[in-house]
């Protein structure tokens, strides 16, 4: 193997645990669907389907009440960034600094080597059931699908595929989503320690 290549053999330990579930928790949404939260998502759409606004409507076209539009799952399946107690979000003031903590960025992978930077590639979601007005999202899992390390004109690193899904507080299925991410070293910066 040549000195080139080093840095492809640490991804190693991550490419043989393709298969494995990494959510070792599950993970709450902020918030409850409500029909207000509905609106505000369709406001600046401007779209103005029945099913996420009218009770009735909803339920003469056969759903349980008013329907989150499938576009707005994620919203809710997302915990807060920064509740009342916690310690700051932004713990420096440069220009582009990153907030010290985030309920989106992917989670410490203990077989993984360190990074330096992440970026999502794709995402994909199967929809399985209806996202309801008093529903409560749950994400579930996160199972790495593959593991493939790539050089880029960014950095050296590998691009990741896993699954999870969104339950909601009935233990039904809402969606089941697969996020691709690229996790680097940036060719400017050394890997970390």
């Amino acid at each position: 193997m040549t000195v080139d290549e080093d840095w492809k053999a640490a991804w190693k330990p991550l490419q043989e645990a393709v298969g494995r579930d990494f959510g070792d928790e599950a993970v709450v949404g902020a918030d409850q669907v409500e029909a207000g939260l509905i609106r505000r998502y369709c406001e600046p759409l401007e779209f103005g389907c029945p099913l996420h606004f009218d009770d009735d409507a909803a339920r003469a076209a056969g759903y349980e009440g008013i329907v989150a539009p499938v576009s707005s799952v994620l919203m809710f399946s997302i915990p807060a960034m920064w509740n009342p107690g916690d310690d700051p979000l932004f713990t420096t003031a440069g220009r582009d600094d990153q907030p010290a903590r985030s309920p989106i960025k992917p989670p410490t992978i203990d077989v993984a080597p360190p990074t330096t930077g992440y970026f999502a590639t794709d995402i994909e979601f199967d929809f399985l059931t209806d996202l309801l007005v008093g529903d409560t999202l749950t994400r579930v899992g996160n199972v790495l699908l593959s593991c493939e390390p790539k050089e880029t004109r960014v950095g050296r690193g590998a691009f990741t595929k896993w699954q999870w899904e969104m339950q909601n507080q009935r233990g039904e299925v809402v969606a089941r989503v697969r996020t691709g991410l690229y996790l680097y070293n940036a060719h400017d910066s050394e890997a970390p320690a």
